[in-house]
């Protein structure tokens, strides 16, 4: 069993998820502690003008990746010193602001050598180029932690986790199903963000005070990625051109909230069985409005993941960290069913400090 450090970054760059686990790679012994540090007002600044703005300009990747190796360094060693740890590994998943499978392309960036010499410690990175040379779609990587995570628990079963896209894990014994869904929470948040109302939706509060938009949802509901068949993957901004037009704060949050849950319902026909349950994790379960309009599509239960014991913003850093130490046993970290791979293939590259 290893001491491993999970970080990633999701593509709203609110802040560097950390979570640290004792695992050998297949079982998890121990949940070690957790914490989500936020970025700086410049990494993030510059991450979210990055992931707008696409790969048409990437002049300034190479600074915003030393902003992001900066901020990953201080938070990893802040963590570790507050936490008395001493992690036999970290992880470093990168800062993704470019994704497209179909070119065979994925950008997470990030310098992981810098960070392995700042922290001292080796330090797994590159986590989702191996299987994309192997022909898949290099993500979702989290499958295979959600596998190890399900013994015990009614199957099948999804895991359901809402960030800036929504993907799936679909788990009954050892048949793994995997894929993005479609939007999660950064239509929403960039639709409250527009507006001048902060940087998301607080329980849903202001999305509960909408009517949806059924004509608008009727239209960007025939979007043709939702007619692919699994594995299948996307890009943050696959549906940024899809925002509403001419209507309130408070309409265009419901409606967009109801294209999250409508796309959700019919991945869930994608599913080789109904499943039983659904965990969800991720920001947007804490969005009450978009968990009951999931209550009312789903056919299993609907619940957040931390009321089985999991931590729902911990859940893809402690990934990482998993991942990490699979890399580190030799053993695969995406599959041809969770990928589309051609092959089980294992993730990722250990870099040692130069000191």
């Amino acid at each position: 069993m290893w001491s491993v450090i999970g970080t990633i970054s999701g593509t709203s760059a609110d802040g560097i998820d950390i979570a640290e686990i004792e695992t050998d790679g297949r079982t998890v012994r121990r949940f070690g502690p957790a914490a989500t540090v936020p970025y700086s007002y410049e990494a993030r600044a510059e991450i979210l003008e990055a992931i707008a703005q696409g790969p048409a300009d990437r002049s300034g990747w190479p600074q915003i990746a030393d902003l992001i190796t900066r901020d990953h360094a201080e938070a990893i060693a802040r963590f570790i010193a507050d936490h008395g740890l001493s992690p036999d590994l970290a992880v470093f998943h990168g800062q993704t602001v470019w994704h497209d499978p179909g070119r065979g392309e994925t950008v997470q960036l990030g310098n992981v050598q810098a960070l392995a010499d700042a922290l001292g410690l080796p330090v797994a990175g590159d986590l989702r180029q191996a299987d994309m040379a192997a022909g898949g779609e290099g993500a979702p990587l989290v499958p295979v932690y959600h596998q190890a995570l399900a013994n015990g628990l009614p199957q099948p079963l999804c895991f359901l986790n809402i960030g800036g896209v929504s993907n799936l894990t679909y788990v009954d014994g050892e048949r793994l199903v995997a894929f993005d869904i479609g939007p999660g929470n950064a239509l929403l948040d960039d639709w409250i963000r527009n507006h001048q109302a902060g940087e998301f939706d607080p329980s849903g509060e202001i999305s509960a005070k909408g009517k949806v938009d059924s004509r608008w949802l009727e239209v960007a509901l025939q979007h043709p990625f939702f007619q692919r068949t699994a594995p299948k993957s996307l890009d943050r901004n696959a549906f940024a051109s899809d925002l509403p037009e001419g209507t309130t704060l408070e309409d265009g949050a419901a409606t967009l909230v109801a294209f999250t849950a409508d796309a959700i319902a019919g991945a869930e026909k994608l599913c080789p069985k109904v499943p039983l349950l659904w965990l969800v994790c991720g920001g947007g379960r804490l969005n009450d409005t978009m968990m009951q309009e999931l209550a009312d599509r789903l056919q299993g239960k609907v619940a957040k993941s931390d009321a089985y014991g999991f931590d729902g913003d911990a859940l893809e850093a402690q990934c990482m960290a998993f991942l990490g130490a699979r890399l580190k046993a030799g053993l695969p970290t995406s599959f041809p069913e969770t990928t589309g791979a051609r092959e089980p293939v294992v993730g990722g590259r250990i870099y040692l400090p130069s000191n």
